[in-house]
């Protein structure tokens, strides 16, 4: 699978996808704030704390940390 840059509504479809779209991020950013290890490393990559846009090194994280969904 080629990573591209993703909006975090795409992310948390992918995840939740018989989600609302409200619920699918409310669910995913829980998952990632629950999860230290993948914050830490996001933050090294240059994630901030409202970012909607992420970068393909950053989704590669989400993938790695959180499984391909």
């Amino acid at each position: 699978m080629k990573i591209q840059a993703l909006h975090l509504k795409e992310i948390a479809g992918m995840y939740f996808p018989n989600s609302t779209p409200r619920s699918a991020n409310t669910q995913i950013k829980r998952w990632f704030m629950y999860n230290k290890a993948l914050m830490k490393a996001l933050s090294n990559a240059g994630y901030v704390n409202g970012q909607r846009v992420f970068t393909p090194k950053q989704v590669q994280l989400v993938f790695e940390y959180l499984g391909e969904p």
